[in-house]
């Protein structure tokens, strides 16, 4: 070290009082305070202060003073514990424990059944059998979030959400670690793709791709949707839900917690919510959510199903003289090509709902389109029940229905003609509402059996 002048004395680390010491160590992450310890003695020795690895702690494991006081440890040696069992994992252990507790507590409060569907994680030495099993290794954001819950009972309703329309329902369960292995595939078309989900009704999975083959990429997630224009049954279209495990997992537990998805009837239905698309005119408000159903729609042919919740509610500061009964709807439908079709039909679904204030009226219905894409807008028609003269509009807001990307096989042993001319049905999206009495998904039903030729079914139904 180069001399230095009278002026300027060399203040050595070790001489520093320990308070200045330690509150630059506060500073550094896990990894650099361990490497200070190796630096010298008092370096050692402050770098194993308590407060600093309650910081750690609570940033890495969320852990919190409780937790300290059952484990009888100090933070160091909590900290130390810790990252001997997940230290492989803390780069997602965090993000995927603090969403597992959300989502926990939420289900709590609103669909208290779930909680008792949840498994104990799994251990590190199952899930090394797992992979020994498949032979293919799991992404370390999959292990994380099974070693805090193995996923949960088959039993329903399922944790991936729901959805219910007149004669179908479709409920997913987050498969364990086990059952999930048992359906691994191996075929052509699905090579090496691990289920993430399982509806009991639709026979509905979700999958993530464990390697890069056949178009998929590593990790990412998405609903099969075979290719039924091409000759090859292995050609299997994806309608992709997420990039990787965390992402896909995280993703839809913030749409749960924060109100995203309703909750009805103790289930968590995967319809979404655009706050903007929200209409009030006079005492009457409209607001709309939209779902996507992979079970119902395929890319070759372009057919692409929707469904669609729509509630109306009458101010409580209404006058009693505003109620009023629906007489009819008008629907303005464009498509993502710019094609418009204009329908009209009295009541929705079958129904003429009276508005009395402070009342609600929410219904559900669907329709199918052949572009990824499309917008509907309109109008109902009212009259009062003290005038039936005065009949006057209430505006539904413009909502969009929009698939998921979706990418095509690699190869593929027919390839019809890019160019096709979009077809809206030629009746009332509301009507195709079914209340029990018979099945008006028509040839629908196909599609779906096409889809679920040779699906995985876990062992244990």
């Amino acid at each position: 070290m180069a001399a230095s002048s009278p002026e300027s004395p060399v203040v050595l680390v070790d001489e520093l009082p320990s308070d200045p010491l330690l509150h630059v160590l506060s500073f550094l992450s896990f990894r650099d305070l361990i490497h200070c310890s190796y630096v010298s003695r008092r370096l050692n020795e402050l770098s194993k202060h308590n407060p600093l690895w309650k910081s750690h702690c609570s940033k890495h494991w969320l852990l919190s003073d409780a937790d300290r006081l059952q484990s009888g440890l100090s933070w160091f040696c909590l900290f130390k514990q810790n990252y001997r069992d997940l230290g492989r994992y803390i780069q997602f252990y965090p993000e995927l424990k603090r969403a597992w507790e959300q989502l926990k507590s939420f289900l709590q409060q609103r669909c208290p059944r779930m909680i008792a569907s949840l498994k104990e994680g799994a251990t590190e030495v199952e899930l090394n059998d797992i992979e020994a099993q498949i032979g293919c290794s799991l992404p370390h954001d999959y292990r994380c979030s099974y070693r805090i819950h193995n996923g949960q009972k088959l039993v329903i309703p399922g944790l991936m959400g729901s959805m219910s329309l007149s004669n179908h329902y479709r409920s997913e369960v987050l498969l364990d670690v086990e059952t999930a292995a048992g359906g691994f595939q191996q075929r052509k078309g699905m090579r090496r793709c691990l289920p993430l989900t399982f509806c009991f009704h639709t026979g509905l999975s979700q999958y993530m791709a464990l390697e890069p083959a056949e178009g998929r990429r590593m990790f990412e997630s998405f609903y099969p949707c075979p290719d039924q224009t091409a000759q090859d049954p292995s050609a299997i279209d994806m309608f992709i839900t997420g990039s990787c495990f965390v992402e896909w997992f995280t993703t839809y537990v913030h749409n749960v917690v924060t109100g995203e998805y309703p909750i009805i009837r103790d289930q968590i239905f995967r319809y979404v919510h655009d706050k903007n698309c929200v209409a009030t005119t006079g005492d009457i408000t409209v607001s709309v959510s939209t779902s996507f159903l992979p079970e119902l729609s395929s890319v070759h042919p372009p057919h692409f199903f929707f469904t669609y919740r729509i509630r109306i509610e009458m101010s409580s500061s209404a006058s009693p003289e505003a109620a009023c009964q629906l007489d009819s709807r008008y629907w303005k439908i464009t498509t993502s090509d710019g094609n418009v079709e204009e329908v009209q039909g009295p009541g929705v679904v079958g129904e003429f709902p009276v508005m009395t204030p402070g009342k609600v009226h929410e219904y559900a219905s669907c329709t199918t389109f052949s572009t990824p894409s499309e917008y509907m807008e309109g109008h109902y028609t009212f009259h009062r029940l003290a005038n039936k003269e005065e009949v006057f509009h209430v505006a539904i807001p413009r909502f969009h229905m929009v698939c998921p990307p979706f990418r095509e096989p690699v190869v593929r042993t027919h390839k019809p003609s890019t160019s096709f001319t979009p077809r809206l049905d030629d009746h009332d999206p509301d009507d195709e509402y079914c209340d029990g009495d018979g099945d008006d998904f028509g040839d629908l039903r196909g599609i779906n059996m096409a889809a679920l030729e040779g699906a995985w079914c876990p062992r244990h139904i």
